[in-house]
């Protein structure tokens, strides 16, 4: 969702400094490894944004990088008095723009904020979801910008499908005003001969397109934005959580699900303490079924 007017964007460095993305990718939970392609490496870095190392090329995902408590709440939301980001940055912002290309599943402020928009070098690769979105970002001075396609876009040697979904339920959407603020967003889905398959689900709810996305390419792993983010005065969420970790458990047994955009904005209801609960709760196998805590890096 778009936050109010931003009122500061002097940015602080994160105090606590991590290894580089690529040595934590190769330190933490190197157990944790399929048994078909080369590795993927991934870290966790705050909310939705996290870094890919997919054959060699890192993408950053849905950039948000101001210091904690730079922006005002989301209005007309749970807990809207909470200034966003709730927690700072896991490694200095200088490490985190380290990157191939960056990826925008949309432009809402907790995926692509003020400081993003001003830390990202203009030269940038940044593919985002349509030509909408992608002359949004050229007016703020980005001079590499591209657009996904369903059928698939190479960067590298990997292929990139634009994925569909839903940025909340159908009520919603009908609802004048919230169909507009909630707006479109996509999903990715990474392959390459060899390496793993990989799908970043992004914010939406469970829809067909979602089911769609795993029947067509059978991902290895699975990134769920699975926060529950919840507008006032509606049930249900805008995005997914907990029972929706389940859902793609039990319908993908080969792959690795992956928890992420929680624990950051002030309307994301779900945590990772109660998403892990959950896991132990369901008996879930704890190799497939990951919630990973910001700085936190796998190779799957």
């Amino acid at each position: 969702m778009k936050a109010p007017q931003i009122i500061r964007t002097t940015l602080v460095a994160g105090a606590l400094v991590l290894s580089t993305f690529a040595a934590a990718a190769d330190a933490v939970n190197s157990s944790v490894v399929p048994t078909q392609g080369q590795a993927l490496k991934f870290q966790q870095i705050r909310n939705a944004t996290i870094k890919l190392d997919y054959a060699g090329t890192t993408f950053l995902i849905d950039p948000m990088l101001a210091v904690k408590g730079a922006y005002k709440g989301f209005e007309g939301t749970p807990r809207s008095h909470l200034r966003n980001p709730l927690v700072d940055l896991p490694m200095p912002v200088s490490e985190v723009i380290k990157a191939d290309a960056v990826i925008l599943t949309h432009l809402h402020d907790d995926h692509w904020d003020h400081a993003a928009r001003n830390l990202i070098p203009r030269n940038m690769p940044i593919f985002t979801q349509n030509q909408q979105d992608a002359s949004k970002v050229r007016e703020d001075g980005f001079t590499d910008v591209r657009v996904l396609a369903e059928q698939g876009t190479d960067f590298k040697g990997t292929r990139l499908y634009k994925t569909g979904g839903q940025h909340g339920s159908d009520k919603m959407y009908a609802t004048p005003g919230l169909r507009e603020l909630l707006g479109e967003a996509m999903g990715i889905v990474f392959q390459r001969p060899g390496f793993k398959t990989t799908y970043v689900v992004g914010d939406t709810i469970w829809r067909k397109d979602v089911d769609s996305a795993l029947s067509r390419f059978k991902p290895d792993v699975i990134f769920l934005n699975t926060g529950y983010a919840q507008v006032l005065g509606f049930e249900g969420s805008i995005i997914m959580g907990k029972e929706d970790m389940l859902r793609a458990y039990q319908m993908m047994p080969q792959a690795r699900i992956v928890g992420i955009h929680m624990d950051t904005v002030n309307h994301a209801m779900l945590t990772r303490a109660e998403l892990r609960a959950f896991i132990k709760e369901k008996k879930m196998d704890t190799q497939r079924a990951l919630v990973p805590e910001d700085g936190d890096a796998y190779s799957f």
